[in-house]
């Protein structure tokens, strides 16, 4: 029988690139990367960069550095401070700048890379702000308001920077004379409106380096988002300039599309935000630079299936603690949807999550019974302390717990005495009364006549939290007849947490589905993460993440992504159809399920930073060429023309381990089982999945 290929390589990676810097060295070429969230943990950029750092120095080695503000509270947990050699340029140009009075750190920053780091310290340029506002005022005509202090501080940020690169391209130049060296080829790459003032002063001040400019999300596409607008049918409609006059963002968003325009090469970070700057910046995309992930493979398939089912057994911990008493379930039979990010109510989807578990919670009333979908909500909102009755539950769970291990240890000591005499124990004489007295006690103390708590924490002014208005406007109460119970986590989960005792992945690595129906969402790490792990999700059209998904997998739904429709339909039919593919979920047994997990886990690679890490090397040496028109990338030129252009096809079958190996005992399991097992069949996988063989 032919074997069909169920998944194809990239041949757009960066893994002909990968030489620690020797190419750049050779080219004396020096690339910057300018974030305001370089070792500084604020959202989700700080992600990108830090998890690109490896990639970045797997690639230039030295001839790459950060640049970012000095946090202190930040650098001083992740930043080793060190000077730069004094025969290099880096230490000259730092000279220079500490020479005007600027405090200047540098070091390596302690990630995966240890990429070179520059943290420059704001205030002690702080005394040349108006200076600075000026120029930008008198180059751009843009005023920037006394009050805006976050302003203010990308600002000077953005001068200092101007400034260093400046210093630096000289004492490059100097540096290559001296040594006979080619040109040094410069180029400088900015996240964000908040790191855009650097590439607005270089541009201005004719600094003669190549410029980049990546926009993870448009400043006034967020604000728009968040006020309920019909967003992306309006998107050609929008007065730019009134909006962002009426939300008092107009210097920012000045900012941000003089950045954009000024910028050699101009960059967002999926398709729809791409479209989305083409109509609120004016300018399209030149290179879509999509984010990815470090991707740490194991070395045998059933590795992440174990740590699925330990992280799954902690959150039954928890579920038992919080459903005491009414704990009337199967928890062989209960699965964990979750939903996790910023608490943006309708831009991440929350809204019709829980309108669509209503609908799944009729449904599995009618036909499943005897399943049960827990379903965590994860927003950090203000809370007052832990809720008192989830506290209580965790406290009588576990004294049951004690209780019954030491009632164990008594009966098996009584039971070896007993057979050390020679006599059979008797059932009557190992539980004496001592030990159903304790047991009563604690079955007593287990007993509430009030519903499970729908939310773990006291929400400060709960009558007006969006996610406990809508829970209770879909009835949603955790009654002994709801198959769907809610569970409103408002913080973020780590291992000190006193009820579930995990970090965020390890409690993602037991769930069973993530559900992010995000309406804004420029590219999405949460189901990007659920991938990587192994861990199905669904996501949507209107994210980043689900079109690259839609763009390069032939069949997303099955390798285990769900994308829902949110673009080309009504809100009514998007939350019927999410509320389905849930239904659909909940319907497939155990084994149905560890393949799946399997054909998600297999998608990891497309997102690893070695693939996607190639179109960021696009973008700089697109910038290069703009600015170097003599400068020729040889090796890339090949490589940039398959970018893009791989793509998964539908999985016909695919197992993860040889079916023609013998089986281990002499009657094999039966297929369709539910046993935990990892081996699966070509033709029978199909069968399991309820697909066609064609």
């Amino acid at each position: 029988m032919s074997r069909r290929i169920s998944r194809v390589e990239s041949g757009a990676d960066l893994l002909d690139f990968l030489d620690r810097g020797q190419s750049a060295s050779s080219e004396n070429r020096f690339t910057f990367e300018v974030a305001w969230e370089a070792a500084n943990k604020v959202g989700g950029i700080y992600t990108v960069i830090r998890s690109k750092a490896f990639v970045s120095t797997e690639e230039l080695g030295d001839q790459y550095c950060l640049m970012g503000p000095y946090k202190e509270e930040c650098a001083r947990q992740e930043v080793e401070e060190f000077e730069f050699p004094n025969n290099s340029p880096y230490q000259w140009a730092v000279n220079a700048i500490r020479s005007l009075g600027y405090k200047v750190h540098c070091g390596r920053w302690l990630v995966d890379g240890n990429p070179q780091i520059i943290l420059f310290d704001i205030g002690s340029a702080a005394w040349k702000l108006d200076e600075f506002r000026q120029e930008l005022w008198e180059k751009c005509s843009v005023g920037i308001p006394h009050l805006d202090i976050e302003c203010n501080d990308a600002v000077i940020l953005g001068y200092m920077i101007a400034q260093f690169i400046s210093e630096f391209k000289s004492a490059a130049e100097r540096f290559s004379q001296e040594r006979g060296l080619s040109e040094p080829k410069i180029v400088t790459h900015f996240h964000e409106w908040q790191a855009g003032v650097g590439l607005i002063a270089i541009r201005t001040r004719h600094i003669d380096v190549a410029t980049v400019f990546t926009t993870h999300a448009t400043l006034l596409g967020r604000y728009l988002c968040a006020g309920n607008t019909d967003f992306y049918n309006n998107l050609a409609k929008f007065s730019v300039d009134e909006e962002a006059g009426k939300r008092q963002i107009y210097h920012r968003y000045c900012i941000e599309r003089a950045a954009t325009h000024l910028a050699h090469v101009f960059t967002t970070v999926s398709e729809i935000t791409g479209y989305e700057a083409e109509h609120l910046l004016k300018r399209k995309a030149d290179v879509i630079t999509p984010n990815g992930l470090n991707v740490k493979k194991f070395s045998a398939i059933h590795e992440f299936q174990n740590l699925h089912a330990m992280a799954k057994e902690k959150i039954h911990e928890f579920t038992r603690g919080h459903f005491f008493g009414h704990f009337d379930f199967n928890l062989d039979k209960t699965l964990y949807f979750f939903i996790a990010g910023r608490y943006e109510f309708s831009n991440k989807g929350a809204d019709i999550f829980i309108e669509a578990l209503a609908r799944l919670n009729h449904y599995l009333k009618s036909s499943l019974p005897d399943t049960t979908v827990v379903a965590f909500l994860i927003f950090p909102a203000k809370t007052n302390n832990f809720n008192v009755e989830s506290l209580r539950g965790h406290a009588v769970t576990k004294q049951l717990r004690d209780t019954i291990q030491h009632v164990q240890q008594d009966i098996g000591r009584r039971m070896y005495d007993t057979c050390l005499s020679g006599r059979l124990p008797d059932g009557n004489q190992l539980l004496t009364k001592e030990d159903i007295v304790k047991i009563k006690r604690c079955l007593y103390s287990l007993q509430r006549h009030s519903m499970p708590p729908v939310t773990t924490h006291n929400i400060v002014d709960d009558w007006n939290d969006p996610v406990l208005n809508s829970i209770r406007r879909c009835n949603l109460f955790n009654t002994v007849h709801d198959r769907v119970k809610i569970v409103f986590h408002p913080e973020f989960l780590n291992s000190t947490n006193p009820l579930f005792g995990l970090e965020y992945e390890e409690f993602v690595r037991g769930c069973h589905l993530g559900v992010f129906p995000s309406y804004y969402e420029p590219w999405g790490y949460t189901p990007a993460e659920c991938t990587v792990m192994g861990i199905l999700s669904v996501t949507t059209n209107l994210s980043g993440f689900g079109c690259f998904m839609q763009e390069h997998i032939a069949d997303p739904k099955s390798y285990g992504i769900y994308i829902v429709d949110r673009r080309f339909i009504g809100l009514e039919n998007t939350i019927q159809q999410l509320a389905q593919f849930m239904y659909d979920f909940s319907k497939m047994n155990r084994r149905q399920r560890i393949i799946m997990r399997n054909r998600t886990e297999r998608l990891s690679d497309l997102l690893d930073w070695r693939n996607l890490g190639i179109y960021y090397r696009q973008a700089r040496i697109k910038a290069l060429q703009t600015v170097y028109p003599d400068y020729v990338d040889e090796i890339g030129e090949s490589v940039y023309s398959r970018a893009g252009n791989f793509n998964f096809p539908r999985p016909v079958s695919a197992p993860p381990s040889p079916s023609s190996s013998r089986h281990t005992t002499p009657a094999p399991s039966l297929h369709g089982s539910d046993d935990e097992e990892d081996s699966v069949d070509e033709d029978q996988e199909l069968h399991e999945l309820g697909m066609n063989n064609k």
